[in-house]
């Protein structure tokens, strides 16, 4: 199977993308770099972050900062912009933590919406107005098919990704006049490292293989294609928009 479409639109074209040091976070920089677009990325990763740069040559900015620090990361939005115009934020930053309902504490559900949902709603929040004045943008959230599965013992991710849903719904309204798209990704079970460390047995993924309809692993370069697509002007009038790339679970 080929893959690798080339998006003109997207050479020179600025790029922020949260949580990409690792996992579909640094799919997103490769592919976004490989387009010869100018992406930065940040993460609390830092060692991890840095060794993403150094593997693509220094291409893509590093800055590692903490997305729930939403000062740092709203500054760090507008610093991106003024070393090149941003057209596209990806907000990929998120926590799958599982946590028992009757478990789950007052802190670790309120932090479990910052990193997850909060995160997303501030970084737009500073990229829209610098994308309308530079003619417009596309915004990225990922959610998740867990928002309308909503699996056992994960209470605060899955309403965290709903709550994105809806918060997609709502900025594509409020951003459209300005030619500001706002768009979501809603993926499947992908095979990331962090994954197959934690969640993703063999057993596990044995029954995940009866459930979708392509019986092959989900991995973070195919739903970095899609990502690709939703900043490109091949795209321009889509949006509001949830995109599900699972296999054909759902």
């Amino acid at each position: 199977m080929q893959h690798g479409a080339t998006y003109p639109s997207l050479a020179g074209r600025g790029i922020f993308v949260t949580g990409g040091a690792t996992g579909i976070g640094a799919a997103l920089v490769r592919a976004f770099t490989a387009q010869h677009a100018l992406v930065t990325f940040v993460d609390f990763q830092q060692a991890e972050g840095e060794d993403l740069v150094a593997e693509l040559d220094g291409k893509p900015t590093f800055r590692c900062l903490d997305v729930t620090n939403t000062e740092s990361l709203q500054q760090a939005i507008t610093e991106a912009n003024e070393r090149v115009p941003l057209g596209v934020l990806i907000n990929n930053a998120a926590n799958d933590m599982r946590h028992a309902p009757g478990d789950m504490s007052v802190s670790q559900w309120r932090d479990s919406l910052a990193i997850n949902l909060d995160a997303a709603f501030f970084a737009a929040q500073a990229a829209a107005p610098v994308m309308a004045a530079n003619g417009g943008g596309s915004i990225i959230n990922f959610s998740s098919i867990n928002a309308t599965l909503g699996p056992s013992n994960m209470p605060g991710y899955a309403s965290a990704k709903a709550g994105l849903l809806g918060m997609t719904k709502a900025l594509a309204k409020d951003y459209g006049a300005d030619f500001v798209r706002v768009n979501a990704i809603s993926p499947g079970w992908v095979v990331t490292q962090r994954q197959l460390d934690t969640w993703l047995t063999p057993e596990e993924e044995a029954a995940w293989m009866t459930q979708v309809a392509l019986p092959q692993r989900l991995m973070p370069e195919d739903v970095a294609n899609l990502a690709l697509f939703l900043a490109s002007n091949d795209s321009h009038m889509i949006t509001g928009q949830n995109f599900t790339i699972d296999g054909g679970r759902t």
